[in-house]
């Protein structure tokens, strides 16, 4: 085997705000992590420099052949979009859903991890263990993106809009799927299904008896079905009771935000949205926004994208080496190492040297 066969391509996306600083925070840990391997395994980086200044100069958030140029790659790795000179809905769907969705990257995981030294403002947290993953599905429920707007012409507030659900049983099947397929890995057996079929007769009915038929098919893992409000109760109330959350594009956002504002802070969470049958690359970001208040002073907290970048190693096949950073992520926050969105005063610079420090020890 050459190095050229143990080399991955990476796209490099980090778009706009601080997702500059954490992308090159990221890239940095990675490259470190490679360069300890002894030549078991190395990164080849292209950055495209796309996001809301590309927008401002060219009316595009990214080239209009940047999925034909995507398409090759191993993996993709973004930062943050959205800036106050382009409407949110505008450079969401202009870059990263656009990108989540021509690819088929249906499979969005969000790890729920408490990290030494971080204090959580759930009380639960400091004297028992929690740890879940939120499994959303990607690709259609209620950001399929079909819907209108129409009627403008009737004059000031004669205007209608339109947005419609999408539920196929194709798309609820293989989330639950994967999300069942999660749960036997990990040492809870158990599939949280977060619904709101009371109020959503159509497409959340579907959503349940799709929960129940797949159900049938895993007999090993314990099940539960809740309502989307009563899971919010639950995250915060009884979160010990979690082990792997399934739920639809809104509510997965929703909660998985919650959670990791219960572990500490959204700069923390790491994400991966999977194309699992490989036809195209997957792509791996924080959860985290693109933070103009802080953006270009040194301040992000990095955690979230090196915790992303743990999730590449992991779809690379390279297990060893993401619990080797996950380990360093451990080790820096006991040590008291952090920015000041979990209550530390390092920069962004100082948590990704300590990050690489922990590396070799």
């Amino acid at each position: 085997m050459t190095i050229a066969d143990r080399t991955s391509r990476i796209a490099a996306i980090p778009a706009d705000g601080v997702g500059k600083e954490v992308v090159a925070a990221g890239r940095t840990v990675l490259d470190a992590l490679a360069a300890d391997s002894g030549g078991a395994f190395a990164f080849e980086w292209e950055e495209f420099p796309w996001g809301c200044a590309h927008y401002e100069r060219t009316g595009r958030m990214m080239d209009e052949d940047g999925l034909d140029r995507l398409k090759d790659f191993d993996a993709i790795y973004f930062g943050a979009v959205g800036w106050p000179n382009v409407p949110d809905h505008i450079s969401l769907w202009g870059l990263r859903l656009k990108i989540c969705q021509s690819f088929d990257q249906w499979a969005n995981v969000r790890p729920v991890h408490f990290l030494p030294g971080v204090v959580s403002p759930l009380r639960k947290a400091d004297d028992t263990e929690l740890d879940w993953v939120v499994v959303r599905e990607n690709s259609e429920g209620e950001y399929a993106g079909l819907g209108g707007r129409n009627l403008g012409g009737r004059g000031p507030g004669g205007e209608v809009a339109v947005q419609s659900a999408l539920f196929t049983e194709v798309g609820c099947e293989r989330i639950m799927r994967f999300a069942f397929d999660l749960a036997r890995t990990r040492g809870r057996r158990k599939v949280s299904s977060v619904t709101k079929s009371n109020a959503q007769q159509y497409g959340m009915v579907l959503w349940d008896d799709v929960f129940k038929r797949v159900a049938a098919d895993y007999p090993d893992v314990e099940t539960e079905s809740v309502l989307v409000d009563a899971m919010s109760e639950k995250f915060v109330l009884r979160p010990e009771d979690l082990s792997v959350v399934v739920a639809s594009n809104l509510n997965a956002d929703i909660l998985s935000d919650l959670g990791s504002a219960l572990a500490g802070s959204l700069g923390l969470a790491a994400s991966a949205n999977l194309n699992p049958e490989r036809r195209f690359p997957s792509m791996f970001e924080p959860v985290h926004g693109s933070a103009p208040d802080i953006a270009g002073q040194g301040l992000a907290n990095p955690i979230g994208a090196v915790g992303s970048a743990a999730l590449t190693l992991e779809h690379f096949g390279l297990p060893d080496q993401a619990a080797r950073l996950r380990n360093a992520i451990e080790a820096t926050t006991a040590a008291g190492i952090l920015t000041r969105d979990v209550g530390g005063t390092a920069a962004t610079e100082d948590v990704t040297k300590a990050l690489i420090d922990a590396l070799t020890i």
